[in-house]
C-alpha cells in the first residue's frame, strides 16, 4: 500500500465529472469554473482546467496560487470576502489588467475598484446577496440573512447608482445560494437571478448560477441531476430571449460535483480500544480530523472501506449485509487529542457507530467522498501531525505524487525562538537537531 496516510485521486472520475458539467443542456451556451477551494492542487487545477473548465477564486491568494499552476488570467473570475489595500491591490490590479475577472461583492469593493476599472475599460462582475439561501447545512447556506456574501438587495440601489455615476459596466451577474442543497431551490435561484438580471442590469451577458450542485458521497444520497437541471436553465434563459432579445451565456462553479468522489484517504489502523461493556469499540487511525475535518464541522457522512493487509475487502458502504448491528457497530478515531476526531459524527458532534467489519492492527481504512474539502481546509498541523502526500491515480492507471509529505522541519520553520540567536534547526534535539530528525522522517 505504500506510506499511510495519504489522499488518493482517481483522474478517471475527474475526466468524468467534468464532461458531464460541460454536457449541461443550455441555451446559449455554459462556461463552468472550477471553485478551487473544493481541492487547489495545482495537478489538479491544471487537470480540470485541461478539460475546458475556467477557475473560481475565493481569495487573492487563491488566484495568485493559480497563476502560479500556469492557469491563465482570463480563466481565473475572483469573488471574495476581502477588500485588497497596500500591496494586494497592486496585485488585484495587475491580475485584472491581465484579464482577470472581478466579481464585486460589496458596496465598499465597488468604491475601491471603481476608479481603476473605469480608467482601464473593464468591465465587472456583482455579485448579488438574495436574501434567500440553501445548503447541506446551516453553514454552507450563502444567501439567506445569515450570511453576508455579495451584494444584499437591500444594497443594490446605492451600488447601481454609484457605478452608474462613475460609468462603470456590470456584463455578468452572479448568485449562489449554498453547497449541497435541495435542487428545487437551485431552481428557484434560476428564475430569480433572470428576475435581477431582467429588471437592474440590462448590459448583462453572461448570469452565474454559482456552485453547490449536490454530490452523492453515500449511498442513500441523491446526486443532482445536471441534465434536469441544465434543460431548466436552458428553457427559462430561452424565455428570457424571447422577451428581451439578450441571449445570456450560463455559468456555474461546481467544486464538490467534480471531486468529491474522486478522492480517497488511506489509513491505517494502529489501535483497538474498548470503553466497556456498554460503550463502544474505537479503531484507532493514523490519520483523522487532521485529514477529513468535514465531519466535526458538518456531521457530514464519508463512506468508509476495511482492507485486510493482503488486499481483501473486509466490508465496503453500500455492502454491508454480512455484518450485524449486534456484533459489528465500531466507531473510527483518529489520533489527534480531540474528542471530536471521528469520522462519524452527528451535527451535535455525537459518535454515531458504523457497520465496519472486525479489522486487525495493520489493516486499512480508507475513507471515500475525500476529493473536495478535506486535503484543502482540515487543520493538518494541529498537534503538529504533517500535511501528508497527495497522490494522482491518471487515466492510464498509474501512479503520480502530486504532493510530497510535509516535514515537521517546514511546520516549524517561521517560528522565532527569542532566547536564542540560533536557528531552530540547529538547536539540539535529543541526540540529532531537527533538521536531521525532520530529514529521517
Amino acid at each position: 500500500m505504500g506510506r499511510t496516510p495519504c489522499y488518493l485521486y482517481d483522474g478517471s472520475i475527474i475526466h468524468r465529472k467534468c464532461q458531464e458539467v460541460l454536457a449541461m443542456p443550455n441555451a446559449f451556451g455554459i462556461e463552468p469554473r472550477y471553485a478551487m477551494k473544493a481541492n487547489s492542487n495545482a495537478t489538479i487545477l491544471r487537470e480540470i482546467v485541461k478539460h475546458g473548465f475556467g477557475i473560481d477564486a475565493s481569495s487573492l491568494n487563491e488566484a495568485r496560487r493559480a497563476r502560479l499552476a500556469g492557469i491563465d488570467p482570463p480563466k481565473i473570475m475572483l469573488t471574495t470576502q476581502e477588500v485588497p489595500v497596500g500591496s494586494d491591490r497592486v496585485a488585484l490590479e495587475e491580475l485584472m489588467r491581465l484579464g482577470m475577472k472581478y466579481n464585486v461583492c460589496s458596496v465598499r469593493q465597488l468604491e475601491l475598484v471603481a476608479d481603476f476599472a473605469v480608467a482601464n475599460g473593464t468591465r465587472l462582475c456583482i455579485r448579488v446577496h438574495p436574501g434567500v439561501g440553501s445548503g447541506e447545512s446551516a453553514s454552507r447556506n450563502t444567501g439567506d440573512h445569515y450570511s453576508c456574501f455579495g451584494v444584499h438587495l437591500s444594497d443594490l440601489p446605492q451600488a447601481l447608482e454609484f457605478a452608474k455615476t462613475k460609468g462603470i459596466i456590470f456584463d455578468a451577474v452572479h448568485v449562489h445560494i449554498g453547497s449541497g442543497g435541495d435542487p428545487a431551490k437551485w431552481r428557484e435561484n434560476i428564475d430569480r437571478e433572470l428576475g435581477f438580471v431582467r429588471e437592474y442590469f440590462p448590459d448583462a451577458e453572461r448570469v452565474s448560477f454559482g456552485g453547490g450542485l449536490k454530490e452523492a458521497r453515500m449511498p442513500d444520497e441523491v446526486a443532482a441531476d445536471l441534465k434536469e437541471l441544465g434543460n431548466y436553465a436552458k428553457q427559462r434563459i430561452q424565455e428570457f430571449y424571447e422577451e428581451t432579445g439578450r441571449k445570456l451565456i450560463m455559468e456555474v462553479e461546481p467544486g464538490t460535483y467534480i471531486v468529491a468522489n474522486s478522492g480517497y484517504i488511506i489509513t491505517e489502523i494502529i489501535d483497538l480500544k474498548r470503553t466497556g461493556p456498554e460503550g463502544f469499540e474505537f479503531l484507532v487511525l493514523n490519520g483523522g480530523m487532521e485529514l477529513n475535518t468535514r465531519p466535526l464541522l458538518y456531521g457530514s457522512r464519508h463512506p468508509l472501506y476495511v482492507v485486510a493487509q493482503n488486499g481483501e475487502l473486509l466490508s465496503a458502504e453500500g455492502e454491508l449485509g454480512h455484518l450485524h448491528p449486534e456484533d459489528d457497530l465500531r466507531v473510527v478515531v483518529g489520533r489527534c487529542c480531540e474528542s471530536g476526531d471521528s469520522q462519524s459524527l452527528d451535527s451535535d458532534g455525537n459518535i454515531i457507530p458504523r457497520l465496519l467489519a472486525e479489522p486487525a492492527f495493520g489493516d486499512f481504512v480508507v475513507i471515500g467522498g475525500a476529493g473536495a474539502y478535506c486535503a484543502s481546509m482540515s487543520p493538518h498541523n494541529y498537534n503538529s501531525h504533517i500535511q501528508v502526500a497527495e497522490v494522482l491515480m491518471g487515466e492510464d492507471g498509474n501512479l503520480h505524487l502530486i504532493r510530497k509529505p510535509q516535514t515537521l522541519e517546514q511546520i516549524v520553520q517561521n517560528e522565532i525562538l527569542l532566547d536564542s540567536t540560533k536557528a531552530y534547526q540547529e538547536k539540539p534535539f535529543g541526540e540529532r537537531s531537527l533538521r536531521d530528525q525532520a530529514s529521517a522522517y
